[in-house]
């Protein structure tokens, strides 16, 4: 799967791959994800003081943010050895 994320995502640096989001979901505890194009997902939490997002609480703040890029951590991990 590695290749297929890879495609998905703009390479902007050296190991660091950035995907639009296509979508949101609530994990088991409520917390807001969002859903990246390459098939990851992230987690957007807004808990003040450490992490403000206030849009991600309110359905017209996500709807917003579709197609915002994200850092997709997990296309990062899974591509470090491709330029080795």
């Amino acid at each position: 799967m590695a290749g297929a994320s890879a495609g998905a995502c703009r390479r902007l640096k050296l190991f660091r791959y950035e995907a639009p989001i296509v979508g949101f979901h609530q994990d088991e505890v409520e917390h807001w994800v969002a859903d990246l194009v390459c098939g990851h997902s992230q987690h957007v939490r807004h808990q003040p003081p450490w992490q403000n997002r206030q849009w991600v609480v309110s359905e017209q703040g996500r709807f917003e943010k579709t197609g915002f890029e994200l850092d997709c951590v997990e296309c990062d991990a899974e591509n470090q050895d491709v330029i080795d």
